[in-house]
């Protein structure tokens, strides 16, 4: 079969928090040597008396490696909350800036040469398992109780990424990875039913999603092309059944192939509909502006898009519910801090999670992040940062997908077409079309990709039996 070269070339790097590759300029004040700007502190942060300062004698300046700064920036200048607190109680981070290429390769060198070992790495689903087998990171448990009242509401995600009876991820926050982001004039100008307001009455679902797009499109005039959607979705649609490509079994720590779930057929049938009738347009647009100009009605894609200017009246909405088991579900980008292996800054790391999870999770903070948020997005409408806020909340669980973390040769984008990773593919193919404009059926996708699954997972259960073999 001939490779495919699709059009689904959403590089899933720009929505998750991806870290490190050739580590070269060290700047101590947290900013990069070509950018000039002055850092805004223009809402105040009351500080959490309830969180332990960093001990006198302890170190209080932790080493972040990773793509962007947690500091502050020229495009988000504003000093974050949970960074204003962690100042508060004597912290401070190191930005060690990196490249997305080859994170991992660059932070085996630092861990292996016991040399400027970063103690913070960004969480992303290539770190669970895969890295944790490889002894990249420690457990959290130390420095994390898990039965207090701070860590309590995040257990529940927290022992999915738990090996040897240990947990390896500290849920801080989340963001949805994607969004539905809509033109509310365009709604008014056809007389359509407001994607908002099948949300609030629970009927936002793949039918009243399709209908919108068959209804926006079928009203294009003869020298119009219009489109339902782009973005970075695909995944999501078939996450909504709330079903993986790969599971966890905690109880014997093993991982398995999920792909001939009937659910996942039924998502992938859907995605394979929309596509072939027209519905979906390829190709990678960056912006939602731009993705309306190109007369494209929704667009998937996480916050960091969705930028509305003066005048622009915009709506978002969660990703449409299976209308066959209707769940509140949401594909996180979690936000979370690995642990590094070799990290010895066990009470700062603690009090930076600590101010984190606060500043994420504590309602005292809940306006002041608000301010915040609309401080650099002030076209933001307040329904849109409801359906924000309503998406992470924990009326929704957060589901991942193993099959990002079980190898590189799945979840790197690298290995695969430089574009998408492996799992992209399975996820993305029977809605998408190869150079040749042909469209396979999920049946199709089953069958190129299913051995390569099947071999990842049988290694990596070897790996994991071999580590705990290892650390008990």
């Amino acid at each position: 079969m001939k490779n495919l070269k699709r059009a689904f070339a959403l590089s899933l790097s720009m929505l998750m928090a991806f870290g490190v590759a050739a580590c070269g300029n060290k700047d101590g004040s947290g900013t990069s040597s070509d950018e000039s700007f002055e850092a805004t502190d223009n809402i105040e942060v009351q500080e959490n008396m309830e969180i332990a300062a960093i001990p006198d004698g302890a170190e209080k300046t932790i080493l972040y490696l990773g793509e962007n700064d947690l500091n502050p920036t020229k495009s988000n200048p504003e000093i974050s909350t949970e960074m204003k607190l962690f100042q508060q109680k004597g912290g401070a981070i190191e930005w060690h800036r990196c490249t997305n290429e080859g994170r991992f390769d660059a932070l085996a060198k630092a861990i292996a040469a016991n040399s400027d070992v970063p103690d913070i790495f960004n969480y992303e689903w290539l770190s669970f398992p895969a890295q944790v087998v490889n002894k990249m990171f420690q457990p959290v448990d130390e420095i994390v109780d898990f039965e207090s009242a701070m860590w309590k509401t995040s257990k529940t995600t927290a022992d999915q990424f738990v090996l040897n009876g240990k947990h390896y991820v500290a849920p801080l926050g989340y963001d949805p990875s994607a969004l539905i982001t809509y033109d509310k004039k365009k709604v008014d100008e056809l007389g359509l039913e407001d994607p908002y307001d099948l949300y609030v009455k629970g009927e936002w679902n793949w039918t009243a999603f399709k209908d919108i797009m068959d209804e926006y499109v079928s009203g294009a005039t003869a020298d119009e092309e219009r489109y339902g959607i782009n973005g970075f979705f695909k995944p999501h649609i078939t996450q909504q059944t709330g079903k993986t490509l790969v599971t966890f079994d905690p109880a014997t720590s093993t991982f398995a192939s999920n792909l001939n779930d009937h659910d996942i057929e039924a998502a992938q049938q859907f995605l394979y509909d929309i596509k072939k009738e027209g519905l979906v347009l390829d190709g990678w647009i960056g912006s939602a502006t731009e993705c309306f100009q190109n007369n494209c009605f929704f667009y998937g894609m996480g916050a960091w898009a969705i930028k509305p200017q003066d005048g622009d009246e915009w709506g978002i909405v969660p990703m449409p519910q299976y209308d066959k088991d209707p769940q509140k579900i949401t594909t996180s980008d979690m936000k979370a801090f690995m642990w590094v292996n070799g990290s010895t800054k066990k009470e700062a790391v603690k009090c930076w999670l600590e101010c984190y999870k606060s500043a994420r999770t504590d309602p005292e903070y809940a306006q002041t992040n608000k301010d915040k948020f609309f401080e650099n997005n002030p076209n933001w409408s307040e329904e849109m940062y409801g359906v924000f806020q309503d998406v992470v909340s924990d009326d929704y669980f957060m589901i991942f997908d193993y099959a990002f973390g079980v190898s590189f040769k799945l979840g790197d984008r690298t290995q695969f077409d430089g574009n998408q990773c492996l799992v992209d593919a399975l996820y993305g193919s029977s809605s998408s079309q190869d150079e040749d404009g042909i469209q396979m059926t999920w049946t199709q996708v089953r069958e190129t990709y299913s051995p390569t699954v099947d071999s990842e997972v049988t290694k990596l259960n070897d790996a994991v039996a071999k580590y705990i073999a290892e650390n008990n």
